[in-house]
């Protein structure tokens, strides 16, 4: 089976700093999978803050995730702080990507990356819409303000 592939980005225009909780262990002592991406929907929402929006109302839309990509690189473990670094990119029709490192403060070691496709969404009509000028100005920037 063919691995996935995800390249760490030159730069990452926006960072937030997480700490490792107990609960953000699983049974092998070390940061779950499952927690990865709830790290990365905490930074999702500080870089939408970042930029005036939330995930409801982002430059005028809502914003779904249509699919996710995690590549492991190392572990990580309760009192680690790591810092979710974020980019915006490859802006489409109704969508667009967001690019994420964790990377653990301590010695610079790069946890995971992580890719997520993010899709515009209007919840009244219960459709997918275009996406605003104002993401893709985001994007073209990679994220940056």
């Amino acid at each position: 089976m063919p691995h996935l592939r995800l390249h760490d980005l030159a730069a990452y225009p926006f960072s937030l700093r997480l700490t490792v909780r107990t609960t953000d262990l699983n049974y092998g002592g070390h940061l779950g999978n499952d927690r990865i991406l709830t790290l990365v929907h905490e930074a999702r929402v500080a870089f939408l803050a970042h930029h005036g929006w939330t995930e409801l109302d982002c430059a005028g839309v809502s914003l779904i995730m249509g699919d996710a990509a995690i590549v492991f690189k190392e572990e990580a473990f309760a009192g680690d702080e790591l810092d979710v670094d974020c980019a915006a990119g490859e802006p489409g029709r109704c969508g667009f990507r967001l690019f994420h490192r964790l990377r653990r403060t301590g010695d610079g070691k790069t946890i995971a990356l992580v890719e997520t496709g993010m899709v515009c969404f209007d919840y009244r009509q219960r459709r997918i819409v275009p996406l605003p000028a104002g993401i893709a100005a985001v994007c073209g920037q990679g994220g940056a303000s």
